[in-house]
C-alpha cells in the first residue's frame, strides 16, 4: 500500500472523479447498514446534486490513481426536498444547515485519521462558505434484529458524538433506495445529527 495523497473537488470538479467515486460508493454503500443495490444510473442521478451546488465539497483519498475514501458536504438547500424537509417541519432555516452527506473508506484506510480530517475540512468549509449555524449529518436507522446484521457490527454513534455531533429524534427522513434483499426501492428513515458551528 503506498500513501495515498488528498484532493478537494468543488462543484463541478467532482465530475473529473465520477466513475470512481460511484465505484467506491457501490461498494461500501452495501455493505450494512446501508445494505444500498445500487447502480452506475442511479449514482449519476445522486452526484448531479453535487455538480450543480457550486458551494458542495468532495474531499478525496487516492492512492495511486484509485479511490478509497470520500467525504461530502454542501448546502442544505441544495439538497434534494427529501433532506430538507424535516428541517423545514422543525422550524429550521435550511439556508443556515450545512449537511455533511458522507464519510466513506475502504477497510485497509480506516484507523488512520482520515475521518478526523473529513470532519474538519468540512466544518472549515461549511464556515467560510457564509452564515451556516449548523452542521448535520444523518445515519440510517436499522432493526437491531435485521438479519443481515453482522454480529460484529460497531455502531458509529460514539465517533459521531466525538466530534460534537448530536441525535436529533425529531429529524427523520425518508429516502428510498433498493436494498440487497428486496425486490424494488423503499423507502428507508434517515435520522439526522447536528452540530453548531
Amino acid at each position: 500500500m503506498s500513501e495515498p495523497h488528498i484532493e478537494y473537488l468543488q462543484g463541478e470538479e467532482i465530475g473529473q472523479r465520477f466513475e470512481q467515486i460511484a465505484a467506491l460508493r457501490l461498494q461500501v454503500f452495501r455493505e450494512w447498514p446501508y445494505l444500498y443495490d445500487g447502480s452506475m444510473e442511479e449514482e449519476r442521478y445522486f452526484l448531479r446534486f453535487y455538480l450543480d451546488a457550486p458551494w458542495a465539497l468532495a474531499t478525496v483519498v487516492v492512492d495511486g490513481d484509485e479511490v478509497v475514501g470520500l467525504s461530502t458536504a454542501m448546502p442544505l438547500t441544495d439538497e434534494s426536498p427529501r433532506i430538507q424537509k424535516p428541517f423545514i417541519d422543525e422550524g429550521f432555516d435550511p439556508g443556515q444547515v450545512f449537511y455533511l452527506a458522507e464519510s466513506i473508506l475502504l477497510p485497509a484506510y480506516r484507523g488512520r485519521g482520515f475521518y478526523r480530517h473529513f470532519f474538519d475540512v468540512r466544518e472549515r468549509h461549511a464556515r467560510s462558505c457564509g452564515d451556516y449555524q449548523w452542521a448535520t449529518l444523518c445515519t440510517v436507522v436499522r432493526d437491531p434484529a435485521h438479519p443481515l446484521r453482522p454480529a460484529d457490527y460497531q455502531p458509529l454513534d460514539p465517533v459521531w458524538r466525538h466530534f460534537g455531533y448530536t441525535p436529533r429524534e425529531e429529524l427523520i427522513a425518508y429516502y428510498p433506495w433498493k436494498q440487497v434483499d428486496e425486490p424494488a426501492e423503499t423507502d428507508k428513515p434517515l435520522q439526522f445529527w447536528i452540530k453548531q458551528l
